[in-house]
């Protein structure tokens, strides 16, 4: 059996070692000295830290003999588990955080401690008087774990008593969005097999919550109408057991197998509403008390809404789960996407500076996992669009899909890259992939507007313009999608339209000049960039 640090910090302070046998500590600075471990980054603290909070009262040689006593009591009481809970070398303690799990616990933090030492004491009461501080204890206390993307799952579509028939393809329907919302890095998806027991007629939230331990759930029924087959949708926020919206598809008898392809309305209604409830449930609260799972859907959400504030806050979120879960490939990789989509917006002020941040990210992102299709894709993304490396990217993204084949955003940037040079048919191929792929996405504006793209460069220039200006209707502030509406309309011989929308464009980004495009858009010297030239030009842009 693994060894397990069991330690809670709220009213009763306790700490027990589970192994082969249970022990419990008991005295009261041995278990001070768990807390203040357990409340440090890392898990890690200075000799000299512990010394003076725990033994201030004391010169340095007797808090140095009073901490060394201290820990040779504990490695007696620990025995062989000493060495894999705690770390000690000449300068600090660290206590193993893969080995510890915190417990929830009722009434004041370290209510009992009796320890009064004034460095304790202040310590302490510094922590209690900070109820951000606490809120971020707390959840540690209550879930141990870090955990990043909200869960989810389908349950079973539940057919009338005895119709075997509609029950199986139910089950089907439930598999079905499992296995597309299990395509995004943005949620967790348990199996719809693991609550097939639960595919009732009357769904008990409590029971769900507990036993699944999900955030999300869609569940609902399955009936015939006629010639029809009709399935209801509910999607449920399982904690308030709140209906966040509910939808239907149909479908004829004899085109059952036309269901899945039926369900794109339903998965991104998921999507946006997931991003949609977690920004609600954030309102008014300071960063330490978000929950861990809300962080980064809150983060990747408000970096592709229109408001310039909505990005600016985003980074806040990105670095804060950064620093609460630094081993995270993806974290690493959203925070990367931030710096380029600030460079490439043109919102930075240091446009090198922010260029190596954003290296810096995807290189720490890959570190952690080589392998990672996430990470490849965000690092071409850099190389592409804030360093006009296309053979670079070209190979970043190849090497992503050849590791997994479904990387919706692979595929989408993919295609833009195609775009930029000037290869349309693949381009519209490789968007259309990314659409199919991903339908789900709560920045599905970023999907259209590189779509819009590919087609500007295809010479689809009506599908360009429909795309673009659907996009637009999501998300104003993205320029590129400006830039390809101008050169859709100008293409498609509206020239009002064209400086219509480059007046638009030029009072959303008033620092924007045909220079600065030709000097740092990857497809500047192209046959689609020059077009996007001289559509910019004669709209009245220079």
């Amino acid at each position: 059996m693994a060894p397990k640090l069991e330690i809670s910090l709220f009213g009763t302070c306790s700490v027990c070692l589970k192994s082969s046998d249970t022990v419990e500590i008991r005295g009261a600075k041995h278990r001070a000295l768990f807390a203040l471990l357990a409340t440090a980054p890392m898990g890690r603290r200075s000799r000299a830290n512990l010394q003076e909070t725990l033994w201030g009262a004391s010169d340095y040689d007797s808090g140095h003999q009073n901490l060394r006593r201290a820990l040779s009591d504990l490695r007696k009481l620990l025995g062989a588990e000493f060495d894999t809970v705690l770390h000690t070398t000449a300068t600090d303690v660290q206590l193993s955080l893969d080995h510890t799990h915190f417990v929830s616990g009722q009434g004041a933090f370290l209510n009992d401690l009796n320890v009064r030492e004034p460095g304790f004491v202040a310590w302490r009461d510094a922590l209690r008087a900070r109820p951000d501080q606490l809120a971020a204890l707390g959840r540690a206390s209550q879930s141990g774990a870090i955990r990043l993307r909200p869960r989810i799952s389908a349950l079973p579509l539940s057919a009338p008593d005895g119709d075997t028939g509609l029950g199986v393809i139910g089950d089907w329907v439930a598999e079905e969005i499992c296995r597309s919302l299990s395509r995004s890095t943005l949620l967790t998806v348990l199996s719809h097999l693991s609550g097939r027991a639960m595919a009732q007629r009357v769904i008990d939230i409590a029971s769900v919550r507990e036993t699944l331990g999900v955030d999300y759930l869609v569940t609902g029924t399955i009936r015939r109408a006629g010639t029809e087959i009709i399935c209801d949708f509910d999607f449920l926020d399982v904690a308030t057991g709140e209906i966040l919206w509910n939808r239907n598809i149909v479908a004829a008898q004899a085109a059952t197998h036309a269901l899945p392809e039926r369900l794109s309305d339903v998965l991104q209604a998921i999507g946006r509403s997931v991003a949609q409830t977690t920004l609600r449930n954030l309102r008014g609260l300071t960063l330490p008390e978000i929950s861990d799972h809300e962080l980064l859907i809150a983060g990747v959400t408000s970096m592709h809404r229109r408001a310039l504030r909505d990005f600016l806050t985003a980074r806040h979120y990105l670095e804060e789960c950064a620093s609460r879960a630094p081993n995270s490939t993806d974290v690493h990789a959203w925070l990367g996407k931030w710096h380029v989509l600030n460079v490439f917006k043109g919102y930075s002020t240091d446009r090198g500076g922010d260029t190596q941040k954003a290296l810096g990210c995807t290189a720490r992102a890959l570190d952690l996992d080589p392998d990672s299709s996430f990470a490849l894709t965000i690092d071409g993304f850099a190389h592409a669009n804030i360093l006009g490396e296309i053979g670079e990217a070209n190979r970043r993204y190849s090497a992503a899909l050849d590791r997994n084949p479904n990387e919706s955003l692979s595929w989408l940037l993919r295609g833009a890259l195609l775009a930029f040079q000037d290869d349309g048919v693949g381009a519209v191929q490789a968007t259309d992939t990314a659409r199919r792929l991903s339908p789900i996405d709560p920045f599905g504006y970023y999907y259209d507007s590189l779509a819009s793209s590919a087609h500007l460069a295809a010479g689809n220039f009506d599908r360009a313009l429909d795309f673009a200006e659907r996009s637009l209707s999501a998300n104003d502030r993205h320029i590129s999608t400006l830039r390809t509406k101008i050169t859709a309309q100008h293409s498609l011989g509206d020239g009002d339209g064209a400086r219509v929308t480059a007046a638009e464009l030029q009072r959303r980004f008033p620092a924007f000049r045909l220079d600065e495009y030709r000097r740092t858009h990857p497809s500047a010297d192209r046959r689609t960039g020059r077009l996007v030239i001289e559509a910019l030009r004669a709209s009245g842009i220079f």
